[in-house]
């Protein structure tokens, strides 16, 4: 419904009182009205005044009837607003629509300055657009520029700005659009837009972000001279009215030549933080530093001046004229300042700036010391359109935490160069990602984007894929380029984020995995790449081969290795946490598959048959043997084909975790023992029949089964194969207790033995006494002693 204008007014004393037949009227020269004592409450006629329908009356008693008149005075306060302009009401209910301002549009209050600034904004370019065709629209009004003065005296803030202005009906139609479209017709397309993923039209149909200001503001008042009028009028509206009011500017000190200057009146709890120079200057660096046209903020400054000395004391010789010396002093001032010097970087073609331009602007922008590693600088057009910079940091975060935070707000949002949020949580870039840093402006998104836009738009999950993909883009490039350190640079700090990036995104394993650097048993001091690897690997080999451990020196030192280094196919190294789940997440690359040589079923492509066939048939029965006596322990015993110099190795199964994962699953903090036991899987033991012990084992279980010492040596055998394939004994106290005695039997104190036997020898050729006598009397150290069928027993 069209704004109504105010009823005309009539005499207070009649007009202000509903018609009603408890009033009689009598002729008299005074126009008084009488009315019966039922009209008023007894309280009432007690007191000499009352109030009525806004307005103050006075009560006389004369005799039996009762006489009410109204102050003139009262009736002057109550015409004097309404003849002040002309009154509008509000369709919609004002307490819903900044409800909704508040809790659906809004995150916080400071974004009412840059809403303002983004309309003086658009009003500069409309009249710039407009002067094109018609020069005289730009007068002699001066500059087309923002001005914002904090008033903490008065409590209020000034936007102002010489822009194209607003004529009295333009007032009623953009100021009043919200009135005439109503709340529920709001939410309705609110919602529409949210379903279709496509608002960009929200602002400029309904005002919202004009009526941001009710955000901090009791009051609003807009004074707007248009150049195709020669009027400049005032909008006037409070933030619990249900009405506006538009009047003339009829003061000539307060008359514009052109543009618009909005006033807000803020509440109590906002006078302090929004009236403070500082803050405002703040804000507007963060807001709209990158806004096109210049915006001056109200600043204290201080300058130096010199000043003449005081008059000297008395007693003292007065100086002449010229020998007066001066001093200086600081003074403090207030001034505009620009607040918007850097310029849109992003704006410029890339042809046209330099490298140390683009360092410059990233170390500005985010507070940066070193100068990043790469950048690239892109437009994107067709479908989605939006310009991007964007830079790979010189190191990586201090903080761990950071690591892996996906609001570390390094990626600055735009609209028409408006700042609109840094605060993201995977809609611009993926997790792994999060170390990119740059920023990203688009006109094809709303000023008043939200959380639940971002994550519902169209328009931004193209830009999030088409950012990702540049991202890659750069980084290999990186990689591609003559200058190596720089990207060893690169993966020391961000080697693990693209680690991650094989885990969490499938979709670019393609652009990933080329990325991707390790160690190998080839290239023990320096990374090497997947492709490297492929390219020196033999033509017959049709697997990538890999060890995880915790260090190089496991990893070079680690069993599994054997037979593979000899028969010279190269290993890679993964050392850190991340390593082992990002290759099993990969699980090819180029056609060849990743194995882990540490698991069972290890081809290697060039077995002799014949030979493991044979093996197998004369070990059968030592590995039958050994899988009695080792029980539940393992799952099964059998002959290895990764052995060279090692006895024995402990190998998980297929689908189970390795020693390495296992290692990292109990350090968990939260680990859970039952998912430990049961991810743990089967452990096999391999033998190597090559190996004297093995040898000497399978001689036992043919000749001596039963016996306690080859059962030891097995149970030994399996503890040690334990530390040696990464895994953790169960016991490692009985572990020690058993390789003690074993070096104890070893030793036998044989060198202290040998000074000893040869003083008992001297001992008893110097006594004529008989061989078997020596023997009765010779005194031996239990140390000494040795059972012949048990020599591990005590």
């Amino acid at each position: 419904m069209a704004p109504v204008l105010s009823r005309s007014l009539t005499p207070a004393s009649v007009a202000s009182l509903p018609y009603s037949p408890l009033f009689s009227s009598r002729n008299n020269t005074h126009n008084r009205l009488s009315l019966r004592s039922a009209f008023l409450h007894q309280n009432e006629l007690k007191n000499s005044s009352f109030s009525c329908s806004g307005l103050k009356w006075k009560v006389d008693k004369r005799g039996s009837s009762v006489v009410v008149k109204c102050e003139a005075s009262a009736v002057a306060e109550k015409e004097a607003p309404e003849a002040s302009g002309e009154k509008h009401e509000y369709q919609a209910e004002v307490s819903r629509l900044m409800n909704l301002i508040v809790h659906s549009l809004y995150s916080h209050k400071e974004i009412f300055l840059r809403e303002l600034v983004s309309n003086a904004s658009d009003a500069l370019d409309k009249l710039r657009f407009l002067s094109v065709t018609d020069p005289s629209l730009l007068g002699d009004a001066g500059e087309l520029e923002i001005r914002i003065k904090p008033d903490p005296e008065k409590g209020t803030i000034t936007i102002s700005d010489t822009g194209i202005g607003m004529t009295k009906e333009e007032l009623i139609d953009c100021l009043g659009t919200i009135a005439q479209s109503g709340t529920s017709k709001f939410l309705n397309a609110l919602k529409e837009n949210k379903d279709l993923g496509n608002d960009n039209s929200l602002i400029g149909q309904f005002g919202v972000g004009f009526y941001s200001a009710f955000l901090v503001a009791e009051k609003v008042i807009v004074s707007t001279k248009s150049p195709r009028s020669d009027k400049q009028y005032i909008w006037e509206a409070a933030a619990e009215s249900s009405s506006y009011v538009i009047r003339e500017e009829t003061d000539p000190e307060k008359q514009i030549r052109r543009g618009t200057e909005i006033t807000l009146f803020l509440k109590d709890d906002d006078k302090y933080e929004f009236t403070e120079p500082s803050r405002v200057q703040g804000l507007v660096k963060n807001y709209s530093q990158f806004v096109s046209f210049p915006i001056f903020t109200w600043q204290e400054k201080s300058r130096t001046v010199e000043v003449e000395e005081e008059e000297p004391k008395e007693g003292e010789e007065t100086p002449s004229e010229g020998e007066k010396k001066k001093k200086t002093k600081t003074e403090k001032y207030w001034d505009w300042e620009l607040a918007n010097e850097t310029k849109p970087i992003w704006m410029r073609n890339p042809k046209e700036i330099e490298k140390d331009q683009y360092s410059e602007f990233y170390k500005k922008t985010f507070n940066e010391f070193l100068d990043p590693l790469a950048h690239t600088h892109f437009t994107t057009e067709g479908e989605v359109e939006f310009r991007s910079v964007i830079y790979i940091p010189g190191m990586a975060p201090m903080n761990n935490e950071d690591v892996v935070n996906p609001k570390t707000k390094n990626i600055r949002l735009y609209v028409k160069r408006v700042f609109i949020s840094d605060d993201f949580d995977g809609e611009l870039f993926p997790r792994y990602l999060s170390f990119v840093k740059g920023v990203v402006d688009s006109n094809d998104l709303p000023l008043n984007v939200s959380r639940e836009i971002l994550q519902e738009s169209r328009i931004v999950r193209i830009m999030r894929k088409r950012l990702v993909r540049k991202t890659f883009d750069m980084i290999q490039e990186l990689a591609d380029s003559e200058n190596k350190e720089d990207y060893r640079k690169f993966w020391e700090n961000f080697g693990k984020f693209v680690k991650l990036g094989c885990i969490e995104d499938t979709g670019n394993h393609k652009r990933i995995t080329p990325l991707l650097r390790f160690f190998s048993s080839k290239s023990e001091e320096e990374l090497i790449s997947l492709d490297q690897y492929i390219d020196n690997m033999d033509e017959k080999q049709n697997a990538i081969y890999y060890i995880a451990t915790d260090s190089l020196q496991s990893a070079r030192s680690a069993p599994f290795l054997e037979k593979l280094v000899q028969k010279d196919i190269e290993v890679l190294y993964l050392v850190e946490p991340i390593d082992e789940v990002a290759i099993q997440n990969l699980q090819t690359y180029k056609e060849k598959k990743f194995v882990d040589v540490s698991k069972e079923d290890l081809e290697l492509g060039d077995t002799d048959e014949v030979k493991e066939r044979e093996s197998k048939q004369e070990y059968i029965l030592l590995c039958d043997w050994m899988k009695q006596q080792l029980g539940d322990k393992v799952a099964k015993v059998q002959i290895s084909s990764r052995l060279s110099s090692s006895p024995c190795v402990l190998v998980s199964g297929k689908f189970g975790w390795s020693a390495n994962m296992e290692r990292l699953m109990r350090a968990q903090t939260l680990g859970d023992t039952s998912t430990l036991e049961f991810m743990r899987g089967r452990r096999i033991m391999e033998v190597n029949p090559d190996h004297p012990i093995i040898k000497d084992l399978n001689a036992a279980c043919k000749n001596a089964p039963e016996s306690t010492e080859a059962k030891r040596a097995v149970e030994l055998l399996y503890e040690t194969a334990l530390i040696s394939s990464g895994f953790t004994p169960d016991s490692p106290a009985e572990l020690g207790g058993k390789i003690y005695e074993m070096m104890a039997v070893a030793l036998g104190g044989r060198w202290g033995r040998v000074e000893e036997s040869e003083a008992v020898g001297e001992t008893s050729e110097s006594a004529p006494e008989s061989e078997s006598e020596t023997a009765e009397t010779e005194v031996v150290e239990p140390s000494e002693v040795r059972t012949e069928a048990d020599p591990w027993s005590t």
